[in-house]
């Protein structure tokens, strides 16, 4: 059973810059899609909220084990319920934590403004400092792995190893498509069949995103949440290319968020040590279609870093 925080709901937050559900019916509904979405989660082994200058950060350990964990970060106007898909593969491999973002709908509870990157940064350095000790494995999806990517940027000895899939903001900006789409989830006002049909095209043309618990959640997430987050920077070249962690970025090739092939060329140069592919077939909604490939790619990968699971 899912255990909610006092979140930061109603007009009383408006003006604070902080993120915040815009009123109390919008907050029940996004619960009811967050405890919806979160049934169809294997067990949880603990659940802890972490305290950071920035805010409290919701995080979910899923099973006890020795090998290092592989912390899962979601995307834009998503949660852990997102990755109802990817958890059991990813759990054969190692113990998993998930993350909901601070600043974006979830259950991590802002309590301070976020500037710049390396705020942002720093919230999930130091959330990641109380969970363990040592370095972990970073694995995000879309903004996401921007901020997978910005974390090692800021503060590598908290990351051992990256893994990116379809991120923006990392090796290039984003094609004009998926602006409209970030503008369609800033738009409170914006009809219900027009956010959906959003919600479609950037999921590869799912039908009816909002018929699953994971598109309910982005939805009321994308029309209940005001966000108050910096503009998001791509890490300079210089920065890029001084990362050297294991690096594996998985580029979508049906994505609408960019030109894959283009970014994963680039990727290859500004990181020469990386490991980056493009998967022809997949979409940006790539976490979901692609479960159990990506389960064995991310095993193949840690296998070859740290070959004791556990």
């Amino acid at each position: 059973m899912v255990e909610f925080p006092e979140s930061n709901v109603g007009p009383k937050f408006k003006g604070k810059r902080v993120g915040y559900f815009r009123e109390t019916a919008g907050y029940r509904r996004y619960a009811k899609a967050y405890r919806d979405g979160f049934g169809l989660l294997p067990p949880v082994w603990e659940t802890i909220d972490v305290p950071t200058s920035f805010g409290t950060v919701r995080a979910y350990r899923f099973r006890a084990g020795e090998a290092t964990p592989l912390v899962l970060l979601p995307g834009r106007q998503a949660a852990t319920p997102m990755w109802a898909a990817n958890l059991p593969g990813l759990l054969a491999v190692r113990p998993v934590i998930t993350l909901d973002l601070l600043g974006e709908p979830g259950l991590s509870v802002q309590s301070g403004p976020l500037a710049d990157g390396v705020d942002q940064a720093a919230w999930l350095s130091e959330a990641l400092a109380a969970l363990e000790s040592r370095p972990v494995h970073v694995l995000g999806v879309s903004i996401g792995g921007w901020s997978a990517v910005n974390l090692a940027v800021h503060h590598p000895d908290r990351v051992a190893s990256l893994i990116t899939l379809d991120a923006p903001f990392v090796f290039g900006g984003v094609t004009w498509k998926m602006i409209l789409v970030s503008l369609g989830s800033v738009l409170p006002g914006m009809p219900e069949t027009w956010r959906n049909k959003l919600l479609s095209w950037i999921s590869g043309g799912v039908s009816a995103p909002q018929d699953l618990p994971e598109g309910r959640l982005i939805a009321s997430g994308m029309k209940d949440f005001a966000s108050y987050l910096p503009m998001t920077n791509q890490p300079a070249k210089d920065q890029l290319s001084a990362l050297t962690m294991p690096f594996l970025g998985i580029f979508a090739g049906r994505s609408i968020v960019h030109n894959a092939r283009k970014l994963a060329d680039r990727a290859r140069k500004l990181v020469p040590g990386g490991e980056f592919e493009v998967w022809p077939d997949a979409s940006h909604a790539i976490n979901g279609e692609f479960p159990d490939e990506i389960a064995a790619r991310v095993a193949k990968f840690l296998g070859e870093i740290e070959p004791a699971a556990g």
